[in-house]
């Protein structure tokens, strides 16, 4: 039996979260822009619920069909070339944003958008999987899933200081923020590789990151997983909740917009402090499984635990719509979030938990991909349902009820998480 290493000698590995939580970062402000403008955009090009619905679809039929091209990409190339392939993609679809007058072209530059976005998660959780022990992954990427909601927060200030104080116009603010992905694929470039090949990597951490053994190069192919019920569990589970948070973070701002009044200045706020409650369910979710695998609770306990906490703090969403007081609605709001990413972050870990590297890219690009389908869905969904009942009560119920549901389905399909044996 091998012998525990129990403390690593260097943290490098960190450095590599902070790569991953600064283009998830991006990532969101690239994604979060045309949420904030909604109301700005509506008025001045004249779009229904239903008109924004659909440049919504178009992003997540975009983002559903990559998905899945990239989870092989970054299983074949790896987390640092596919990585980089994926920003230079949607840097370029969300600054073609400013260069759009309908909403067809706005379709357009979304579903480019949504096509390098794609990526994002697949090489993110892959270069986790490189980097960290199976104890540290769920910490790992719930830091790393952190940057989503930083970049939701920074949106509405960025857009603020860009319109508001600077006077450039909206057109412009897509072209200056799509500058930071720039800027982040030359640090990516210069300063990953896989941790043997980092002389900055001490041996004592390099014995720490590869302390559950090594991993199978045999590259697995989509119709080796598609058929594993551990894949079910990961993209049924990703089908029931991407959903949810698809609608807040695309109808939100809306949302306080027409219930409460708020327009891009004095949204800003709000919106801000319902990410930043989302940032601490996405850090505490991560911490609570990789502290209960610490201290010798299986890896089926600590997860499905976690998960079954983040569900019950959600439920209370289904009440949002009658409080009256922006800022109730705003605790309401940022509890379920902070829900949805806590219990997110340990829904992404199961891939690594479940399934040799050599395959975690494609089970969750496979996964993203049918999550991204709900989220098309829910998108056509919701623009019907506020067109037609102007009432946002019951979206807010599915969104209550469905991470329940979606722990239930992850426990019928695989009762143990127990590791996938190779064919």
């Amino acid at each position: 039996m091998p012998k525990p290493v129990l403390k690593p000698a260097g943290r490098y590995r960190w450095v590599i979260v902070a790569l991953l939580f600064a283009a998830c970062t991006i990532n969101y402000i690239d994604r979060q822009m045309i949420a904030v403008l909604k109301p700005t955009l509506t008025e001045e090009l004249g779009w229904s619920e239903s008109d924004y619905g659909n440049i919504v679809f178009f992003f997540q039929l975009a983002y559903a069909v990559s998905y899945l091209v990239f989870g092989k990409i970054v299983d074949a190339l790896g987390a640092r070339l596919g990585y980089a392939i994926a920003v230079v993609i949607w840097t370029i679809g969300h600054m073609a944003h400013g260069f759009a007058g309908s909403a067809i072209q706005f379709s357009l530059a979304r579903a480019g958008l949504g096509i390098g976005e794609a990526g994002n998660f697949p090489a993110g959780v892959k270069a986790v999987t490189e980097w960290f022990p199976q104890k540290e992954r769920a910490y790992a990427t719930g830091l790393f899933n952190a940057g989503a909601n930083i970049g939701a927060i920074l949106t509405p200030l960025l857009l603020t200081l860009i319109m508001k104080h600077w006077g450039f116009d909206w057109r412009t603010a897509f072209y200056l923020t799509g500058i930071f992905g720039v800027a982040w694929l030359i640090a990516w470039w210069t300063i990953y590789r896989p941790p043997a090949q980092k002389p900055q990597v001490s041996p004592e951490e390099l014995a720490w990151i590869q302390q559950d053994g090594g991993q199978t190069t045999q590259r697995a192919s989509l119709r080796d997983v598609v058929g594993r019920r551990e894949t079910w569990a990961y993209a049924l589970g990703k089908f029931l909740i991407d959903p949810v948070w698809w609608f807040f973070l695309f109808w939100l701002p809306g949302y306080l917009n027409k219930r409460y009044g708020l327009d891009l200045m004095s949204s800003a706020v709000p919106l801000a402090t319902i990410y930043l409650i989302s940032d601490a369910g996405s850090i505490g979710g991560g911490w609570m499984s990789s502290r209960l695998i610490a201290a010798g609770k299986s890896v089926n306990y600590a997860r499905k635990a976690t998960m079954l906490l983040c569900a019950l703090l959600i439920l209370p969403i289904w009440f949002a719509q009658d409080v009256s007081n922006v800022w109730g609605a705003v605790l309401l709001i940022g509890l379920a979030t902070a829900g949805h990413q806590a219990f997110s972050c340990n829904l992404y870990t199961l891939p690594s938990d479940l399934f040799p590297q050599s395959a975690v890219g494609t089970v969750i690009g496979f996964g993203g991909t049918v999550g991204a389908i709900g989220g098309m869905f829910m998108a056509k969904f919701t623009g019907y349902v506020l067109d037609t009942t102007h009432s946002y009560a019951l979206l807010f119920a599915i969104a209550a009820s469905a991470y329940l549901v979606a722990l239930l389905v992850i426990h019928l399909l695989s009762p143990r998480l127990e590791p996938v044996r190779p064919d």
